[in-house]
């Protein structure tokens, strides 16, 4: 016979039992994953959102500018050792659209400044060294990619930016920049208190560059042309052509309204059902799916358990 004592401490187990489950069912553990679903309403129409617009600053936004007001609406620009562009930007012009074509048209030798760096130990870094903080962008940047590329070994992915461990000043304001107009055998320092220093070399050598060209071709003649063409290009799931189950969109609504929606353990047929409406995978995670739902864009990514 089971005493009074007994029947509570057994009860007491129990209880601790089903706490200890509901709460690693709350935070997601191995024996129960979550999968969880972002939504995030994107507050432009199609158009303004697909529309390219150059960024302020000179270093990129410059040949950007220059070469959009050669190409539109029908010439080209050239560029030696970096692309003024990017393939597949959409532009306006007078009520027209177009894009942005860019290729390789051969190569050229030129002459460019060049960028070394070699280590400096800290109680030899003197005490005039430059704060890389001081510098602006054109001087800064190459000099921040010749540091990551030098402490992770060539393993950064800014190493691809290099010839070897040479960062070469192939854009107009880099050319006219500080670092490559005064900066030559001084000493940059990652940090106030000197750490991560690294002497700068700066020649000018003979180079061969790459040839890159950028043309515009138009693709509508008006806005709402346009909007198709964007619907059909830039958008990843039109939800409009997609036969989604009532409980499949309400589930998205959901994910809409509280900008996140999440399932543990074994996903509902509801759930797998909209994942592969917006193209996810259930078993991998993926972020940035752009989603034409209701009149509206979405952003939508989707974050899968760990593998074991």
């Amino acid at each position: 016979m089971v005493s009074r004592r007994q029947s509570l401490q057994f009860a007491g187990t129990a209880v601790l039992a089903a706490l200890a489950g509901c709460s690693s069912g709350l935070v997601g553990t191995e024996s129960s994953p979550e999968h969880e679903l972002h939504v995030d309403r994107i507050t432009q129409d199609p158009v303004a959102f697909a529309l390219y617009d150059p960024p302020d600053g000179d270093l990129f936004g410059e040949p950007a500018r220059a070469a959009l007001d050669a190409i539109l609406p029908d010439g080209q620009y050239t560029t030696h050792g970096y692309e003024a562009l990017q393939d597949g930007n959409y532009v306006e012009h007078d009520g027209r659209y177009y894009r942005t074509v860019t290729f390789v048209t051969g190569r050229a030798e030129l002459s460019r400044p060049v960028v070394r760096v070699s280590e400096v130990d800290r109680e030899a870094v003197p005490d005039d060294a430059v704060l890389i903080d001081s510098l602006d962008q054109p001087s800064a940047r190459p000099l921040k990619i010749l540091h990551s590329h030098a402490i992770t070994g060539g393993d950064s992915a800014a190493s691809d930016l290099l010839r070897g461990d040479t960062y070469v000043m192939a854009r107009p304001t880099e050319r006219d920049s500080r670092l490559a107009t005064e900066l030559d055998g001084e000493v940059v320092t990652m940090t106030d208190d000197g750490a991560f220093a690294q002497r700068v070399e700066v020649r000018r050598e003979q180079l061969t560059l790459t040839e890159h060209t950028v043309q515009a071709v138009e693709v509508a003649d008006s806005r709402e042309v346009f909007r198709d063409v964007v619907l059909a290009s830039v958008v990843d799931a039109d939800l409009a052509t997609v036969s989604l189950s009532t409980d499949a969109r309400d589930l998205l609504d959901e994910a809409i309204s509280r900008g996140a929606y999440t399932e543990t353990g074994e996903l509902s047929s509801a759930f797998e059902a909209l994942l592969a409406g917006l193209g996810f995978d259930p078993d991998e995670s993926a972020t940035g799916r752009i989603v034409w739902y209701g009149g509206s864009l979405f952003r939508a990514s989707f974050y899968a358990p760990a593998a074991n």
